[in-house]
């Protein structure tokens, strides 16, 4: 595990960029594993940026997405569709039958899993996968739990995370309360794996994650076991490594 610690976000977005950047580069025809929420953001900026001068091309590239809420249609500006396309991929030159996010609006969790988990195979898995990181641990949508969700499931969000993401919505009663999400085996068969985090109020969890046990109750753990990952942190959010 390699870990970078920049001044700041601008830092911490430039480097993950960097990562992605290259991985494009020396593989125009890869699988990128995409995550959603306010820390990929900057290194989304960071990669339209450099698309716009020239210097990235995304034509041959194919994404998988992490994860989205159960429920939600693509058109509300809640779901991780509108949040991908309004960050990146409306900005960038990828087909949109490159693009795959898991269904939301498909009420058969089973089935949509099931047709997810087997298309994310079928592509010989993410070349690399981008992560952020919740404050319990979570990656994607895998909770702290009593064992390690293999593949791709149907989770009922727990009330930490549904506070968490409040703030995007009108109220509490308007947060899904079930996602769609890559389990931790599907996240661990990916090649290389880059998670970004920044924030004082994520140190404590970082420090855990990467220096504490691997256990399930803290789902990011299990990274520490992955033969090639990448974590990039600001100065808050590496505060105690």
């Amino acid at each position: 595990m390699k870990i970078y610690k920049a001044d700041d976000y601008r830092g911490m977005s430039r480097i993950a960029a960097n990562i992605i950047s290259a991985q494009i580069i020396l593989k125009p025809d890869c699988v990128l594993g995409l995550a959603t929420g306010s820390t990929p953001i900057g290194t989304y900026e960071e990669l339209v940026e450099r698309y716009n001068k020239g210097d990235l091309d995304f034509s041959a590239v194919t994404t998988v997405n992490l994860d989205e809420y159960k429920g939600l249609t693509k058109d509300n500006d809640q779901s991780y569709y509108y949040f991908m396309h309004h960050n990146l991929f409306d900005h960038v030159n990828i087909p949109a039958e490159n693009i795959n996010l898991p269904d939301g609006t498909e009420p058969d969790s089973k089935k949509e899993c099931a047709r997810y988990e087997g298309l994310i195979r079928s592509l010989g898995g993410a070349d690399l996968q981008l992560l952020g990181l919740g404050h319990n641990g979570h990656i994607g949508f895998n909770e702290p739990a009593d064992a390690f969700d293999n593949e791709t499931h149907c989770v009922d969000l727990q009330e930490s995370t549904i506070e968490a993401n409040k703030r995007f919505f009108a109220s509490a009663d308007d947060v899904p309360r079930q996602a769609y999400t890559m389990g931790i085996g599907t996240i661990m068969r990916a090649k290389k794996i880059l998670l970004v985090a920044s924030g004082k109020d994520k140190a404590e969890i970082v420090k855990r994650a990467f220096t504490g046990p691997v256990c399930p109750q803290v789902p990011a753990s299990i990274l520490q076991l992955h033969p090639d990952v990448t974590v990039v942190v600001d100065a808050e959010a590496g505060s105690l490594l």
